[in-house]
Order: C-alpha cells, then structure tokens, then sequence
C-alpha cells in the first residue's frame, strides 16, 4: 500500500469551507482505481494533515495526474495560507 501524507495550514476561518470542499472532492477522487481512502484530520493542538491511502504508488500518481485531480487541486489550495507539505511511503508492515 502507498501513503501521502502531507500537512496543510488553512487561511484564517477557512475551515468549514474547506471539509466541504474535501468532502466533494473525495466522492470525485474515490472512484479512481486503487483508491482507499483520503482523510482530513485535525490534531488537538489545531494542526491539521491529509491522509491519502491507494493500493499503490503507480494508482496514486494515475489519480494525482488526471484531469479531475487538476481540476479540484486549485480551489483545495485557495483555501491554504501555504503548499501543503507532502510525504510519500510505502506501507512497510500491518
């Protein structure tokens, strides 16, 4: 399996925005091949990372180069206040 995960900051009060926002994109996203899940989360201290699971890198890089992906990716970045902070990884154990 092959994990990104990758830590976003949001503009001031574009939160809610946000979640909508993901939440649409994710009925898009999921129904890419290899797709298994995509999370946003919010750590206590009001951090928050995205978590995006697919059964490998090749189904990841299909999903992330498509056109629906380039389509949905500016408006997830118009509501950040910087890029987002990515790392790749392969699943190593379960």
């Amino acid at each position: 399996m092959f994990v990104m995960i990758a830590d976003v900051k949001l503009n001031e009060g574009a939160e809610k925005d946000f979640k909508n926002w993901f939440s649409e994109s994710n009925k898009v996203l999921s129904k890419f091949p290899g797709f298994v899940s995509r999370k946003f989360l919010k750590s206590t201290d009001g951090s928050y990372r995205i978590v995006v699971e697919h059964e490998s890198k090749e189904t990841f890089i299909q999903m992330h180069n498509s056109p629906e992906h380039e389509k949905l990716h500016p408006q997830g970045h118009s509501y950040m206040s910087e890029p987002p902070q990515r790392k790749t990884y392969n699943v190593a154990a379960e």
